[in-house]
């Protein structure tokens, strides 16, 4: 039996270097941002993330998947301080980043705004969507839902474009045997998130997942621990997960920050067994540790193990 161990993290908003806000931006959505900044950078504290990559690193995995929200307000400076981070996170064959709504904050006017990050985004040197990476037996389809939206919105959306790419990438012969894991920042399932936090093109995904099938999907967006499904090809369901903020300190509502290991077995006869493992700040210790595992069946939903 082989296992490829995948770490998933979401959510990380770094705290926004100097020059991150400039004048300019008392005209931009970025002082909305700015403004909410004030109240959320308490919640989102640097230590937190730093001693959740501590624990990521000392653990065993093969690939790390981050599902957006690196910045804030998306500025220039902040996609280079991004940048630097995930530097100093891994190499960036080992390392895939979807791209978030606070990362799209505003429209720069560039084809390819995160033309900086494009050595996580896939193998092809590219800042463009989706991108496929195969590692030991695994498939990572890459998306980007992240798009420039108005005030007070923070929906996102993949386009007819990206969702036509990703339908004939589902469908190659090529990755059929492979476990298929689909990133992107915004939750494809309705209810997980507010109209005004959506995915506008939510439907069409499912939709094309029902047809072509995935094993699993990965995202951020709700700093929320989520298990839910969409159906797949055949009357099959696909896991979707979700990951609270690497960086929350816990409270606004939402639980404190975490991590998690998904571990991919291939048994001897061909079948796959998935196991997650999440790891956090424990709320008694306030320490990093493991706060419990589940294994995903056929259906998509955890059988709890233990925690």
């Amino acid at each position: 039996m082989s296992i490829f161990r995948l770490a998933h993290l979401s959510d990380l908003h770094l705290p926004p270097p100097k020059g991150a806000f400039g004048w300019r931006d008392l005209l931009s959505k970025r002082l909305l941002s700015r403004i909410a900044w004030r109240r959320k950078g308490e919640e989102h504290r640097p230590e937190v993330l730093a001693a959740l990559v501590a624990d990521l690193k000392a653990q065993a995995h093969d690939h790390v998947a981050i599902t957006g929200d690196l910045t804030n307000f998306a500025s220039k400076v902040e996609l280079e301080a991004a940048r630097r981070w995930l530097e100093a996170l891994g190499p960036a064959r080992d390392i895939t980043v979807s791209p978030g709504n606070h990362d799209a904050l505003i429209d720069h006017g560039q084809a390819q705004p995160f033309a900086s990050w494009a050595p996580w985004l896939g193998d092809g040197g590219e800042a463009s969507f989706p991108q496929v990476r195969v590692r030991d037996g695994v498939a990572v389809f890459n998306l980007c839902s992240a798009v420039p939206t108005a005030l007070h919105l923070a929906t996102g959306q993949l386009g007819a474009a990206q969702l036509e790419r990703l339908d004939a990438l589902l469908g190659d012969p090529a990755y059929r045997d492979l476990f298929r894991v689909v990133l992107l920042h915004h939750p494809p399932v309705p209810g997980a998130v507010s109209r005004r936090k959506s995915l506008i093109d939510q439907d069409d995904l499912r939709a094309l997942l029902a047809r072509r099938g995935a094993d699993l999907v990965l995202h951020g967006h709700a700093h929320e621990a989520m298990v839910a499904t969409t159906p797949g090809p055949d009357g099959t369901m696909i896991p979707v997960l979700g990951v609270p903020s690497a960086s929350a300190a816990g409270g606004l509502g939402h639980p404190a920050a975490r991590w998690h290991g998904v571990e991919i077995a291939r048994q001897a006869d061909g079948s796959r067994e998935v196991k997650v493992v999440a790891r956090g700040l424990d709320p008694k210790t306030g320490q990093v540790a493991e706060l419990g595992r589940y294994v995903l069946t056929q259906a998509g939903r955890p059988a709890p193990q233990r925690g």
